[in-house]
């Protein structure tokens, strides 16, 4: 700004100087001539113009070299500002890591107090988890819950020891299991004769092997009593009775849900408590070894497959051995070959029959666990055969299917406290898988088969008040229709109402060479049978030792007839039985 300044200080000079030329050019005065010396002459105006001119200029370049200095020190200015911002700007961020560092210095102090603290708590930790697993592996040692060896853990869970009594109102000559197909009609000389056996004979020897590897847990499991008899089994003095094979199964249960099983265990048809898996069946509480009526069971060889999917949903199916309860009834036809005792030989028994299977028998089932209780469906197929001889013709074989559907549920209540259950099974020539085993198939007049419609139902309620005590009652029952042909003037098949059920309530007299027995002219079918049972288990003792429990079971049945012909002795021509039965039971399980 003061360089341009000056420039237009110079212009209004120079204008000046041209305007004083101008004045110059008027003609002067007439000059007086002296005779002085001559005077030098006057600068021209072009001297003075240069002169200013020059004079200009050199203040001229004075403004430059004074304006270059200025900008020289202004871009050292510059320069010094930027070196001095740029020195801040690193001041700053030395500060700042500085800062960072005292920081995370504390930091790590603290990270490292916190990791001292933690590594003391931590030695304190291991010292007591030392302690600790060293105080377990002695336990383990003086007190094992299971063997260990080779991987596989060894546990007798299960297994106990039995001292058990029964007494009857009714005898029917059994020992703990009562035959419920042979309580005795009210007439019948066993009614009026009371039994009380005790027995040990239900000890149980239990016997688990788990073996786990990374996708796959493999179980052996074996399981027997004394509920058996041999040849010269007795009561006379000494007792015997023989050993037997309950179960004896082998599982493998993989980590992706499914599950195959095979070997003598219970039905699938049995239920069960978590899913569908083999050993899980939960039975009644009954002291009566052979359980109570309307119970769905079988204890088989069987090969089982089964998937879990997400814990909430289960399918299964097993093929299963197949046994058929002969046929029974009015007139039936003798021409045909149905089975046959068994053979010394074959490992048979030789007192007991036994049917020529065409098939095992299939059962296929799903089970729901949605977060309250277990709820099952399930159905079985069977098939029936026998070998016919007509009397014109060449033989042959006749085969016939059965089978049913079932299902149940059992459900807890009241904090746990309590749990209710209900199942059943209908169907044709099911008869086996109920807990009475009353009959499977029937006859026609030429000896074909024909399945029995029946159905077995049982309902349950638990109650455990506290740890200790455990209450139940049961109700529940097996029933087999009737099924018969006409031929003639007479009925042949089962429940016919030809039958001669005259003497049914009629007691018969000893006298001579008659022997006591059953109402003579009574052979009418079984309906059914029907049991009440109640009773509770108290835990004496529960813990590392064991457990040894004692219970108390009554039981009421009744077993009833299909009517038939009767008589002025048996009005109607029908037929029943009842017996009041009580066991007792005291237990010691092994730990």
């Amino acid at each position: 700004m003061k360089y341009q300044m000056k420039v237009v200080a110079a212009a209004v000079l120079a204008a000046s100087l041209v305007g004083t030329q101008a004045y110059a050019g008027d003609p002067p005065a007439a000059a007086k001539k002296h005779a002085a010396a001559k005077k030098p002459p006057k600068p021209t105006v072009e001297d003075q113009i240069n002169a200013l001119r020059q004079e200009m200029q050199t203040q001229i370049d004075g403004l430059k070299s004074d304006l270059a200095a200025k900008d020289a020190q202004l871009k050292q200015a510059q320069q010094t500002a930027a070196d001095a911002q740029t020195a801040a700007q690193k001041a700053q961020a030395d500060a700042t890591a500085q800062q960072q560092a005292v920081t995370d210095n504390a930091s790590a102090v603290s990270t490292l107090q916190s990791t001292v603290n933690d590594i003391k708590a931590t030695d304190v930790s291991i010292v007591n988890n030392i302690s600790d697993e060293t105080s377990a592996i002695k336990k383990s040692l003086n007190n094992p819950d299971a063997l260990h060896y080779k991987g596989i853990t060894i546990s007798p869970a299960g297994s106990f020891l039995a001292a058990e009594t029964v007494w009857r109102q009714g005898a029917v000559g059994g020992d703990i299991n009562t035959p419920f197909t042979s309580v005795p009609l009210n007439s019948a000389d066993a009614h009026n004769l009371s039994e009380f056996y005790g027995s040990g004979r239900q000890s149980r020897l239990a016997l688990k092997a788990v073996g786990k590897l990374e996708k796959v847990t493999l179980t052996g499991y074996y399981e027997l009593d004394w509920l058996s008899a041999g040849v010269t089994s007795n009561n006379n003095q000494s007792n015997s009775y023989t050993m037997r094979q309950r179960q004896l199964w082998a599982d493998a249960k993989f980590t992706n849900g499914w599950d195959f099983s095979g070997g003598q265990g219970w039905s699938l048809a049995t239920e069960t408590t978590a899913g569908l898996t083999r050993g899980t069946e939960i039975l009644p509480q009954t002291i009566d070894a052979q359980y109570t009526a309307g119970f769905v069971w079988g204890r088989q060889y069987s090969f089982r497959a089964s998937k879990d999917f997400g814990k909430k949903f289960f399918a299964g199916i097993s093929v299963e051995n197949a046994e058929a309860l002969f046929p029974s009834g009015s007139g039936l036809p003798t021409n045909l070959l149905i089975g046959s005792p068994g053979t010394g030989g074959g490992l048979y028994n030789l007192n007991a029959n036994y049917s020529f299977n065409a098939t095992p028998d299939f059962v296929a089932k799903i089970a729901a666990e949605p977060g309250w209780g277990h709820w099952e469906l399930f159905g079985i197929g069977r098939s029936f055969r026998d070998r016919i001889y007509p009397t014109t013709g060449s033989p042959y074989n006749d085969t016939k299917w059965g089978g049913g559907v079932g299902g149940g549920f059992r459900v807890p209540m009241a904090k746990k406290k309590l749990s209710v259950g209900l199942k059943g099974l209908y169907g044709e020539g099911v008869g086996r898988y109920g807990s009475s085993t009353i009959a499977d198939i029937t006859l026609r007049p030429d000896a074909t088969i024909r399945p029995l419609h029946g159905f077995s139902a049982l309902s349950t309620l638990e109650v455990n008040p506290n740890p200790r005590l455990s209450i139940y009652a049961n109700y529940g029952g097996d029933y087999i229709g009737r099924d018969y042909a006409i031929v003639g003037n007479s009925e042949v098949g089962y429940g016919t109402y030809t039958t001669n059920m005259s003497g049914c309530r009629v007691e018969v007299k000893a006298g001579g060479s008659t022997s006591p027995s059953n109402p003579a002219n009574c052979g009418g079918n079984n309906k059914d049978v029907q049991e009440f049972t109640a009773g509770y288990w108290y835990n004496m003792y529960n813990g590392p030792k064991g457990r040894l429990r004692y219970g108390l079971q009554y039981a009421w049945f009744e077993r009833d007839l299909w009517s038939g012909q009767g008589g002025t002795a048996n009005p109607g021509g029908r037929a029943n039985g009842t017996d009041n039965m009580f066991f007792t039971s005291l237990r010691y399980y092994l730990p």
